[in-house]
């Protein structure tokens, strides 16, 4: 009789579940007791999907005194069962997750303290030897959370009894009503008197009074502008999101990665080396860094789960490399980049970004919405989302952040896209771009993909007004030939010392019918500038530079099966003027 391998815990977010029905665990439980060191008001941020509600899930199993047990059974193999603290078990725990809350502005109220009277009778039910009948039956009379919230804290403090609350997706709910229904519905939810305002400001009593009767806090989310609005300056606790001993809290690491990846004989059922595997998972969900001064690099739990139930299940890639659960959902930035239908300075921002792939600025931990539009603001905005990390290649007085991975590029560039279409800027049949890209890989025939473009632009002209420079005509370039993965497309990659504008590498683990990879040079002249003389020349320039780049030692990795084509395309302001080898 054959071993069954353990589950994969793909979209399970419950620690207990993952012990009890022994589905593969990624150990994370050694940063409990840095968590007790850091404070006890803490604040935790990170990208959608990256293991935040587990990490909430394992806190709640490891410190309910109503588990304890249990703690041999679910922590007993784990790093934290043959390290225990000594708050293990110790604590009446309060657990609340706001994505459970309707966003819709009629429904959220209700919806809210729905949610919030659930999570306090359970409380009260689990420790009612703790609570006296009368207290019980006066939490069924109240019927505001926040007045529950101060009734509890007042108990516990008067009662000397330890409580730990914990709060999962603090912001998900408001930033649903912020990305869909404005700033006006965001913003009566998180100032004046409302009953999300009063809720937080009963939170932030029980962190300043002594002997609160809130022993321990900690919150999860992923957006820190939610948390300044309700607590008037970010001082509910201590923000460990930028700590560097929590860079790999949630995620995985490289070594925990490939851990996963032994269990379920990957490599194997690929017939791939571990190496070749893990080159594409650092290429699609690898690149996090949480901090610049750790240059180990974090990888998206979701995506490597996803991926590897894919390949267990099928005996090879998913067909769709990137988990549609991962990407950040449009309107989230939807609302920040255009007003009344008009692209405004965050867009700009945000394509600049795109562009050069990176930016220099400061992570600000904290900032309230009617200041997001500043430059530190919005970038600091795309790192708690997860489109912009660290680039730890810089030294200590370096701020530069840059996009992570392939998945969170494919998802910018979709940005893009859906932008110029929903402002009437540009747009394209992108099944006629995925039959000229494919076409491209398996036959070479690349001039049409290009006349394509070259022909909407000359007849869409609003698209114009963003075509005005080199690194801009490479990006509007990019992001059409990023639709598909046929191609690894890779801006300025660096070629036989030197830098090839835009290198589409065939994506041959993936399709290993491809037989054509293209280096691609760029040259670009103001409307006023070209010349013959000029235009002879720079064709001339390109060919020899990608004579150069094609000479590069690593193209024969690829062997005979790839063909390399090297284009040059000469723009005449928006106008293609030249396309050919």
């Amino acid at each position: 009789m054959t071993n069954r391998l353990p589950k994969i815990p793909y979209g399970v977010a419950d620690y207990t579940r993952i012990r009890e029905e022994k589905m593969t665990y990624v150990d994370k439980t050694r940063f409990i007791a840095e968590l007790e060191e850091a404070g006890n008001y803490l604040f935790f941020l990170r990208p959608r999907r990256s293991g935040k509600s587990l990490i909430i899930s394992t806190l709640y199993a490891y410190y309910d005194r109503f588990f304890a047990d249990e703690f041999e059974k679910w922590f007993g193999d784990s790093w934290i069962g043959a390290n225990p603290t000594a708050e293990k078990n110790q604590y009446l725990v309060l657990s609340f997750n706001f994505a459970a809350v309707n966003p819709e502005p009629d429904k959220v109220e209700a919806s809210f303290e729905q949610h919030a009277k659930t999570n306090f009778d359970d409380f009260l039910d689990r420790y009612r030897e703790d609570f006296k009948a009368d207290f019980i039956e006066r939490m069924h009379g109240l019927t505001n959370a926040g007045d529950r919230l101060d009734a509890v804290f007042t108990y516990c403090r008067t009662h000397n009894l330890k409580l730990y609350v914990f709060i999962d997706e603090y912001d998900n709910f408001a930033n649903t009503i912020l990305s869909t229904r404005g700033e006006a519905q965001y913003h009566h939810l998180t100032h004046g008197v409302g009953f999300f305002r009063y809720f937080f400001n009963v939170l932030k009593l029980g962190t300043d009074r002594p002997r609160s009767g809130l022993s321990r806090l900690f919150i999860t989310g992923v957006s820190p502008v939610t948390m300044d609005d309700v607590t008037s300056g970010f001082n509910i606790g201590i923000q460990i999101s930028l700590e560097p001993q929590f860079q790999a809290f949630a995620g995985f690491t490289e070594a925990e990665v490939v851990q996963t990846l032994k269990i379920y004989d990957i490599p194997g059922l690929l017939g791939m080396s571990m190496d070749e595997v893990i080159d594409v998972m650092r290429e699609w969900y690898g690149g996090y860094h949480f901090t610049k001064i750790d240059p180990e690099e974090i990888y998206n739990p979701d995506m490597v789960l996803y991926f590897t139930r894919a390949v267990t299940r099928f005996q090879r890639m998913p067909d769709e490399l990137i988990d549609l659960n991962v990407r950040t959902d449009y309107h989230k930035l939807h609302h920040l980049i255009q007003v009344q239908n008009r692209l405004n300075g965050n867009f700009n921002l945000l394509k600049r970004v795109i562009d050069e792939g990176s930016v220099s600025s400061k992570v600000v931990p904290g900032f309230p919405l009617e200041r997001v539009t500043r430059t530190e603001n919005f970038v600091s905005l795309l790192y708690f989302l997860g489109l912009l990390t660290f680039d730890t290649t810089g030294d200590s007085l370096s701020h530069k952040l840059r996009i992570p991975n392939r998945t969170v590029t494919a998802s910018m560039y979709d940005y893009l896209r859906t932008a110029w279409l929903e402002n009437d800027v540009f747009r394209l049949q992108v099944m006629k771009l995925e039959n000229q890209l494919a076409t491209m890989a398996r036959h070479g025939d690349w001039k049409p993909f290009f006349q394509t473009l070259a022909d909407a632009v000359r007849t869409q002209t609003a698209i114009r007004d963003f075509m005005n420079g080199e690194k801009v005509i490479q990006g509007f370039l990019l992001a059409y030939l990023c639709t598909f993965d046929f191609f690894l497309a890779r801006s300025e990659h660096e070629l036989n010392k030197g830098f090839c504008d835009i290198f589409l590498e065939p994506f041959t683990a993936r399709y290993p019918e491809i037989r054509y990879g293209y280096l691609i040079e760029l040259k670009y002249f103001k409307r006023s500038e070209l010349t013959e003389d000029l235009l002879k020349d720079a064709i001339n320039e390109a060919k020899g530079q990608l004579v150069k780049y094609k000479q590069d030692p690593r193209l024969a990795h690829f062997g005979e099966n790839v063909t390399w084509i090297c284009p040059v395309l000469v723009f005449h302001g928006w106008e293609l003027v030249y396309y050919d080898t």
